[in-house]
């Protein structure tokens, strides 16, 4: 377990990675990795990463150091995307820590758009479009990844969180602290925020991004530490700290034995279950919220006909999502349908890991590209593989390609499954 303690700090992605770079064994090995950027974004000619040990107050704390030289001032979104999704599949990252990446880069987009009111592929992320965010993203994660962060429910705990005052410079001039990406994206996450204690930013878009997206607890009581780092970042401060302290740790753990114990504790999340029952609306207004809610971080939705009490026809809408959206999307559902009301409960399940190999089948002496996704969980004994079935959306375009049934591209397509199956048990 990880335990962030930012309430002397704030958070931004240089003081996270380089207290991150502090617990694993061989954090220049990753620092090489993440200089080859350079080579995925165009106008860098010099970019050099050290992670350094300075005292702050009196303390051996680490600080990156990152000299860049690039001669373009603002990507666009799409650009940076590229980039990163490039990187990710180059450098073999695991399909988690894939996810958890991409979900903090759209995450910064998102507060951007809706911040500034683009919507638009082509929006310019000045601040955020430097190659610093993708190596504060991309280094995150992979030590994260190297810690077994990812999958496993309850995983990341964090402090109190420190915003500071005042105001800053940003790329559209003078901004309040925290600026208004910042508290976007910390917007209905949960956890508890500070004003002050400085004048300073000391909570950054990239920082927030960052740990918002591991979806920290904040009421963890007993954890054992194993080891514990300190770093900082570029500001200092007289009457402020400005030091983060991780803690890499085992919880405390009670209860049924044989429960913990079982391969499949592993895969127990929270899940909120929202509700809601509606008698007075049109197919097109149900048709629209479908829409809206494919739009949105929902796990799933069902739209299920019903009877009222009144005897009148009607619909419920049963909408799963992670709990630090359910605000959100309730007043997605009032906004869209007018109910009055949304019940919501939340409740663990358990959600076994997948993930996407692909192939080809050939077809009148064509081959055509296929995804098949295989859902499976970790035993004793290694993976069990539950089920291998091809996307379904890739069966419909060589459907189309071809001419052929849906029917008949399935039976072609799952020819395949034994070959498959052998070979993920062989890799994994």
């Amino acid at each position: 377990m990880l335990y962030i303690d930012a309430e002397n700090s704030g958070i931004s992605g240089d003081i996270f990675l380089a207290g991150l770079l502090g617990l694993i064994s061989n954090p220049n090995g990753l620092i090489e990795e993440l200089i080859e950027l350079k080579n995925y974004l165009s106008g860098i000619s010099k970019l050099e990463i050290k992670l350094n040990k300075i005292k702050r107050h009196g303390l051996l704390v680490n600080q990156l150091e990152i000299n860049l030289k690039e001669s373009k001032k603002h990507r666009s979104a799409k650009i940076i995307v590229e980039a990163l999704n490039k990187f990710l599949e180059d450098k073999k990252y695991s399909e988690p820590a894939k996810s958890y990446a991409r979900n903090v880069l759209n995450s910064l987009i998102q507060a951007e758009q809706k911040v500034h009111g683009n919507l638009s592929d082509s929006i310019h992320l000045h601040e955020l479009s430097s190659v610093d965010t993708l190596i504060d993203i991309l280094g995150v994660t992979k030590v994260l990844s190297q810690l077994d962060i990812f999958g496993k429910e309850n995983m990341v705990a964090c402090s109190r969180i420190p915003l500071g005052r005042g105001t800053t410079i940003g790329a559209h001039g003078i901004l309040p602290v925290p600026a208004p990406a910042t508290l976007k994206i910390l917007e209905k996450s949960g956890l508890t925020l500070l004003n002050g204690p400085v004048d300073a930013e000391l909570v950054t878009p990239t920082g927030a991004a960052l740990l918002v997206n591991l979806h920290p607890i904040t009421n963890i009581k007993e954890i054992s530490p194993e080891n514990i780092v300190m770093s900082t970042g570029q500001k200092e401060f007289d009457k402020f700290l400005n030091v983060l302290r991780i803690v890499l740790g085992n919880k405390q753990v009670s209860g049924n034995k044989d429960l913990e114990s079982d391969y499949l504790s592993n895969y127990v999340k929270n899940v909120t279950v929202l509700e809601t029952a509606i008698d007075d609306v049109s197919g097109e207004i149900i048709g629209n919220l479908a829409k809206a809610l494919e739009n949105e971080e929902v796990m799933d939705f069902q739209i299920l006909p019903s009877i009222t009490k009144k005897n009148r026809p009607g619909y419920i809408i049963k909408v799963l999502c992670h709990p630090n959206l359910k605000y959100r999307i309730i007043e997605l559902l009032i906004a869209n349908l007018g109910t009055l009301g949304v019940r919501f409960n939340t409740v663990k399940r358990i959600c076994v890991e997948r993930t996407i190999l692909r192939d080809k089948v050939e077809i009148n002496s064509n081959f055509y590209d296929i995804s098949y996704k295989i859902s499976y969980f970790n035993t004793d004994k290694g993976k069990k593989i539950v089920n291998i079935k091809p996307e379904y959306e890739d069966i419909q375009k060589i459907a189309t390609d071809t001419g052929l049934s849906i029917v008949e591209i399935q039976i072609r397509a799952q020819s395949q499954l034994s070959a498959l199956f052998n070979k993920f048990k062989q890799d994994k």
